[in-house]
């Protein structure tokens, strides 16, 4: 693995191939739905609690994927901002049918 990566276009392979798994993809997919659901509920309640519920549900649900199903360690640990990056990437290219996730 590298150690440093100097561009998000230079990381987005990598993370794209540290989820090969299409259920994997699939609970980020429903992990980044929701984050989109409780910031938008954030928006129109003006509640700020559903910015902590997004995060709580996009990192959970990935986390599990990465632990339970691809059996490695998320890119977030290394990789924060790329990887917060790559989840959005990749939840536009899953419903622009990029990636197979059923």
């Amino acid at each position: 693995m590298k150690s440093e990566f100097t561009s998000f276009e230079e990381f987005y392979p990598f993370y794209i191939d540290e989820h090969k798994n299409k259920y994997n993809k699939l609970l980020h997919f429903i992990g980044t739905w929701l984050s989109l659901v409780f910031i938008l509920l954030m928006i129109f309640s003006g509640e700020p609690k559903y910015l902590f519920y997004a995060l709580l549900s996009g990192y959970s649900w990935a986390w599990v994927g990465h632990f339970f199903i691809e059996k490695n360690k998320p890119a977030t640990f290394k990789y924060p901002f790329y990887s917060f990056i790559g989840d959005w990437r990749m939840f536009r290219e899953i419903l622009q049918g990029k990636h197979k996730i059923l």
